[in-house]
Order: structure tokens, then C-alpha cells, then sequence
């Protein structure tokens, strides 16, 4: 929500779902998050003009995310679009749906057939689905999935920002698999730490630890092989690994200066530091060779 109220990107609807920070964040930060935010929906963009659209996209841990607002905006929604996230996050996420018109207006335009169905923990339309699931645990997640008319013949793109790290390798690497064996036709997205092994990656660790935060799959997140080779191990047939300052690096350029004007930024060092620390790979399934 900060860096978009400084302009590194526009997203209208986030602040019906996250207070304005008190407390200004370090230009570092918010331009990590100008790369991830481009380079995941770079991925996104390519993958709803292969399929025409004509797909569903799955996003794991989706937390506050508005990706499907500004889908709609754009014209480029899926078949329907899934965000699964623990119950209590999920009623807190339907509250605000439910409370603010310029979220809850878009679900019911695209909307058609019988009445919406929403309680406490999901919400159901014909093109937008919540679900309050626990990710550790996929037959409880395809079911409830299912139940809002998960169809797995469709092209399906599922998307994990920051989300696996927080499972251990074998939760992750089921939930992996049971993604590659369920789509004949998918592309997995995962945006998460890499190189965790250095002084600034055990750095990162012990940061967040005491702050209660533990990253029960940090070994995964050893390099970017690591990375592939688990995507690979569990199923998907390609994937592929690069650092953030990589992203960073091919973003368009006019832009990338646009926003390089917004904060000044001291610590160059840092930042470069920070952005080889995260990365984005992806990987595909593909029967029908789109």
C-alpha cells in the first residue's frame, strides 16, 4: 500500500483492504516490491494470452492480493478466478468485500446464473472464488476447490507469493505434486527467497525469527537449482529460476527510471543484496502443447 501511494504502481483497490502505513518503508523495499509485482504479472499476462483467457488461475496464500480487480479492469479475467487462504484470513477478506462497493460491485457484474453464495469463511460467484482451506493439507483443499467448480481440464495457473517457504519441504512438495497431477495443462508461479545459505541470507533468517516468524522451508530456498529441482522432482515437466535483480534488470527500462526517481536510494549495495535474495521461477505441464 505504501509504494503504491508514492506511485511505483497503481492499484486502486488496495486500500480498501490494507491501512495507509504510519511509518514510511525503505526504498529498497518498495522497489523489490515494483519488481515482484511486475514480474509476476508479466508471467500472468503471458500465460491469459496463450490460453485466450480461457483458463482459471489458482492463487495459493492469496492474503489481501487484488489481482482479480485489476483483471477485470484490464478485460483479461479467467474462465474463473480461485484465492484460497486460511479461514480466518478469508473472513477477514469477505468482510471487506462484503462492506466496501467498489469491491463487492465487480464480483457481482461478472457475476450470472443463480445467487452468490457467501458466508463467514467463502465466497462463491460465477467468476471469482474464496476459500478458506490449509494449503498443508491438499485433498481437504481439492475438495473444498471442487465444491466451487474447480475444473481440471482447464489451463490452470497457480501462483505461491511468499507461501511455500512457510510450509516444510514435504507439505510443500505435496502440494506441488498434487497440482502437477491434478492439471494436464498448468503453470505453477512461485515468488519466494533464494541463495538462504550466505551471511545475508542467515541474516535474513535471524531477523525473522525474532519476530516469531519461522521458515519452516528455508532449505528448499538454498539456490536457484534448488529451486527447480524441486518443481521437477514433484511432477512439472520445465522450470525455470532468476533472481530479482535479474527481473529487475528486464523490466522496461523508461519505466524502471521512472520509478528509480521516485525515493532516493543510498544503499545501492543493499538493495542488489536484498533482490539476490528473492526470485521468481515458474513451471509448466503441458498435454496439449500450448
Amino acid at each position: 500500500r505504501f509504494a503504491v501511494s508514492v506511485g511505483y504502481w497503481k492499484d486502486p483497490y488496495i486500500q480498501y483492504f490494507v491501512r495507509q502505513a504510519k511509518e514510511r518503508k525503505a526504498p529498497e523495499i518498495n522497489r523489490g516490491y515494483y519488481a515482484r509485482v511486475h514480474g509476476v504479472s508479466y508471467l500472468i499476462q503471458a500465460f491469459l494470452k496463450k490460453t485466450e483467457c480461457n483458463c482459471q488461475i489458482v492463487n495459493l496464500g492469496a492474503g489481501m492480493d487484488t489481482l482479480f480487480w485489476r483483471l477485470k479492469d484490464e478485460n483479461l479475467l479467467p474462465r474463473k478466478y480461485f484465492e484460497v487462504d486460511f479461514p480466518m484470513i478469508v473472513a477477514r477478506k469477505i468482510h471487506n468485500i462484503k462492506s466496501k462497493p467498489p469491491l463487492s460491485k465487480p464480483i457481482m457484474e461478472s457475476h450470472s446464473g443463480d445467487s452468490l453464495l457467501i458466508d463467514s469463511h467463502s465466497l462463491d460467484s460465477s467468476r471469482y472464488s474464496l476459500v478458506g482451506a490449509d494449503l498443508r493439507f491438499s485433498s481437504d483443499l481439492e475438495e473444498k476447490l471442487k465444491k466451487h467448480n474447480l475444473d481440471t481440464h482447464l489451463p490452470t495457473l497457480l501462483i505461491a507469493e511468499c507461501v511455500l517457504v512457510y510450509m516444510t519441504p514435504q507439505q510443500s512438495a505435496n502440494l506441488l505434486k498434487w497440482a502437477a497431477s491434478t492439471f494436464p495443462v498448468a503453470m505453477f508461479i512461485n515468488y519466494e527467497q533464494v541463495n538462504m545459505t550466505d551471511r545475508f541470507g542467515q541474516i535474513m533468517i535471524e531477523n525473522l525469527q525474532r519476530r516469531q516468524c519461522n521458515l519452516a522451508g528455508v532449505e528448499v530456498c538454498k539456490s536457484l537449482d534448488s529451486q527447480k529441482e524441486r518443481l521437477l522432482l514433484n511432477g512439472w515437466e520445465t522450470a525455470h529460476a532468476i533472481d530479482m535483480m535479474k527481473v529487475y534488470s528486464f523490466l522496461p527500462q523508461a519505466d524502471v527510471k521512472r520509478i528509480e526517481g521516485l525515493e532516493f536510494l543510498d544503499e545501492k549495495e543493499l538493495f542488489e543484496q536484498l533482490m539476490q535474495h528473492y526470485c521468481i521461477c515458474w513451471a509448466s505441464k503441458d498435454s496439449s502443447n500450448l
